[in-house]
């Protein structure tokens, strides 16, 4: 029955044969849970375009590098399943890290220069064991198109580079960012920020927003750009800048003057809470 919570690798393939052998196009939303209007985008992305739809719900415990970051992850299966179910899901795939591990993976994927730069080298292997669960989960699923989130450029980049290199047969389908009325991008961390966290965190935004409406205008040394940008970020003990870079759009490399399409993207802590966020721009004088 749609809405239906399925567990183990070999009873949701048996589940999506039947779909797939029926004619009708499968659309799959891979997310760690937690979910929000963000993920709403998603599914309602793929149920427009796909006969039936499966989201998975797996907190990945390799794609964290601290312990406490794995710990602190919000874990509510069961709002998530009433979520999927209003949402017209037709399949919960969630699985236990047993399901996804049964040995340590000897095997995994590796994304090369796509991991130098922007959150990568803060977060060592994390693009790597990304790739791996979401290759994983593409191997698993086998959908016709996969829906993933704008607002994390660097993960998207990544896997659209690992089906074109894998030949995987899946369309990789990105889905613009959903942000609350201030400008702040919707992610489950947004939930740990404190009561006077919350207002200081749509500050990278504001130092995204400003780098590309520089840009726009057609300032296209990087360095003014940035320290332009980064003004907008107030000297506060509660945040911490950990970078803000302006790279090319599929390579992720960095670049020394705009003379293209490029993203802006950057890393904030607000307290605890680490968040992400990225805008696209372009030269328009």
């Amino acid at each position: 029955m749609p809405g239906d919570v399925i567990a183990s690798i070999a009873s949701l393939r048996a589940r999506l044969d039947e779909v797939r052998g029926s004619g009708a196009t499968v659309g799959f939303v891979p997310t760690l849970g937690a979910l929000h209007a963000g993920h709403a985008k998603l599914i309602a992305t793929a149920r427009d375009e796909c006969q039936s739809t499966t989201v998975s719900i797996f907190v990945n415990p390799l794609q964290f590098d601290r312990e406490d970051d794995l710990r602190r992850y919000p874990r509510t299966l069961d709002a998530d399943r009433e979520f999927c179910r209003a949402l017209g899901v037709d399949v919960i795939f969630a699985p236990s890290v047993e399901d996804i591990y049964p040995a340590p993976p000897a095997c995994t994927v590796d994304v090369g220069h796509l991991a130098d730069h922007l959150c990568g080298p803060f977060r060592p292997g994390h693009f790597q064991s990304i790739a791996t669960i979401v290759t994983k989960l593409l191997g698993i699923v086998q959908p016709h198109r996969a829906y993933f989130g704008e607002k994390d450029f660097q993960q998207l980049t990544i896997v659209r580079r690992l089906v074109a290199d894998l030949n995987i047969r899946t369309a990789i389908v990105a889905v613009p960012t959903v942000r609350e009325a201030d400008g702040l991008a919707l992610s489950s961390r947004n939930r740990h920020l404190g009561p006077a966290e919350r207002p200081l965190a749509t500050a990278l935004y504001r130092a995204l927003h400003e780098a590309d409406r520089l840009i726009r205008s057609g300032m296209t040394d990087v360095n003014q750009i940035k320290a332009a940008a980064t003004v907008q970020i107030p000297v506060n003990p509660l945040l911490r800048l950990e970078y803000l870079d302006i790279v090319g759009p599929d390579d992720l490399q960095p670049v020394a003057r705009v003379d293209g399409p490029v993203r802006v993207a950057g890393a904030l802590w607000v307290g605890a809470t680490r968040l992400i966020d990225n805008v696209e721009s372009m030269r328009t004088t």
